[in-house]
């Protein structure tokens, strides 16, 4: 039985599209945002809710990249890590926030197909095995969600 790659889907699930005991999802929270709220910047040694949202996907894809056998890049203080906004218009910022809900659709279909019984092989390239890659995925967007309510908050309406 597959159970505890379903309970893992299912956070992830929850943390992107909604129905999360912690409040709004990262849909939720993303809904309603223009492109000039996305890029902007109201605390100026913070990130804008656009950095955190192609900084989410980074993760996210490259997790599920790593299901699917490849290894896990080095990412965490590279250029990867924070990828710029190089263009701050309407489209762009749609395609950002597609590709971030597709990559998450995808990596939560790709948990659910994941066997339990590897959830305690190492990932390749990491020392670490994919329990703790995919619960930390699940986290990592959470916590990042929670900054970008803060800075909605603090933007305000437009």
């Amino acid at each position: 039985m597959n159970t505890e790659c379903l309970r893992i889907a299912d956070q992830l699930r929850r943390a992107f599209e909604g129905d999360a005991w912690h409040g709004p999802a990262l849909r939720e929270l993303l809904t309603s945002v223009t492109a000039e709220q996305a890029n902007a910047r109201p605390l100026k040694s913070g990130h804008s809710i656009w950095e955190l949202v192609l900084h989410i996907d980074t993760y996210t894809y490259a997790a599920l990249e790593s299901v699917r056998g490849a290894p896990l890049p080095k990412i965490y203080g590279t250029e990867k890590d924070w990828p710029a906004v190089t263009d701050g218009g309407a489209p762009e910022w749609k395609k950002a926030a597609d590709k971030l809900f597709q990559n998450a659709t995808e990596l939560s279909q790709a948990i659910k197909a994941f066997q339990d019984e590897r959830l305690h092989d190492i990932v390749p390239g990491r020392q670490y095995d994919f329990y703790y890659l995919l619960h930390g995925i699940v986290q990592h967007s959470l916590y990042h969600g929670g900054q970008i309510a803060l800075l909605k908050r603090a933007i305000g309406p437009h």
